[in-house]
């Protein structure tokens, strides 16, 4: 009994995790200054750039939404729950797709990885579904099978409103959602230029209210917003600062947002390099993939409504 806990809670464990590391692509959460970057000047407003913060943030928005593809990096800790990092290659040109490898370093989820057999895995991205390979002591108990294939539509079963929201930002992650994000808040101020990583950028940050922004950064329904804005508040989860650099050619080079919930702090930093890097992603073969949704319903734990 204990071990088929252990796999049911993994498989919601898995959905959560590969979204965390796909929202590096978009939305995300982190704080402060990551290695290799220091600070040349500080403004907090557009002066002496000619250029206001709202023109520059529109145009790095585009220039990255038309990029196609990057390769991306990204570290992510929620309270005691988990701590992550995510590699690879992502591409929007036609719907969300890619590769990312995600290895758990921490937290409770790392633990029940850890009882799966794995805490290290490939997360691959396709427009209708992404799949998590898994090890082999977890495909001893699956039937032979090493992935599992979450479609989108199934995402909506993981939790009401946050579960909608999951899927939509799946559908609809880039990593220009992160300049949106300021765009959005109403609230962007130019922190002044700086190198990431050898590069010269210019700095922007600013605070979103999180119910808010799931409202003008979704497609969600009425009913879905007010399930998910309930699920937010009872999680502690309010507001969220978000700073971006970007870069000469108006291109994001770097996010990050950080906020705090019930279960602690939460953050994630992103880096974002290579745009129009080639993205070959395969689907995994179908004899060794099982769905999601059946094998919650074989271990007696079908999705909710």
């Amino acid at each position: 009994m204990k071990g088929t806990n252990a796999r049911r809670a993994g498989l919601s464990i898995v959905a959560v995790a590969v979204l965390t590391g796909v929202a590096a692509c978009g939305p995300g959460d982190s704080g402060g200054r990551g290695d290799g970057e220091s600070s040349s000047s500080a403004s907090s407003s557009g002066e002496g750039t000619g250029v206001s913060p709202i023109a520059a943030l529109r145009t790095a928005e585009k220039s990255t939404d038309g990029a196609d593809s990057a390769k991306v990096e990204s570290t992510t800790t929620m309270g005691s729950v988990m701590a992550m990092t995510a590699d690879g290659s992502l591409g929007w040109g036609d719907g969300l797709t890619g590769t990312l490898t995600i290895t758990y370093t921490g937290g409770t989820m790392a633990d029940t990885m850890r009882q799966m057999g794995a805490t290290s895995m490939e997360a691959r991205y396709l427009p209708d579904a992404y799949y998590a390979r898994m090890g082999d002591v977890f495909a001893e108990q699956a039937g032979g099978k090493h992935w599992i294939k979450y479609p989108y539509e199934a995402l909506e079963s993981l939790g009401g409103g946050s579960g909608a929201y999951l899927k939509d930002q799946m559908e609809n992650s880039t990593p220009n959602q992160s300049v949106k994000l300021l765009l959005a808040s109403g609230d962007v101020r130019r922190v002044g230029e700086e190198k990431v990583r050898g590069q010269r950028t210019t700095h922007y940050s600013g605070t979103v209210e999180v119910a808010d922004l799931a409202t003008r950064n979704s497609s969600l329904s009425e009913s879905q917003l007010a399930d998910l804005k309930e699920q937010l508040e009872q999680a502690g989860v309010t507001t969220e600062t978000v700073d971006i650099w970007v870069d000469e050619e108006n291109l994001l080079v770097k996010k990050v947002e950080k906020g705090q919930s019930a279960n602690g702090s939460y953050s994630q930093t992103a880096y974002y390099s290579d745009y129009g890097t080639p993205v070959d992603t395969e689907v995994p073969p179908a004899a060794d993939t099982a769905d999601f949704s059946e094998l919650l319903q074989r271990q007696g734990a079908g999705p909710t409504g």
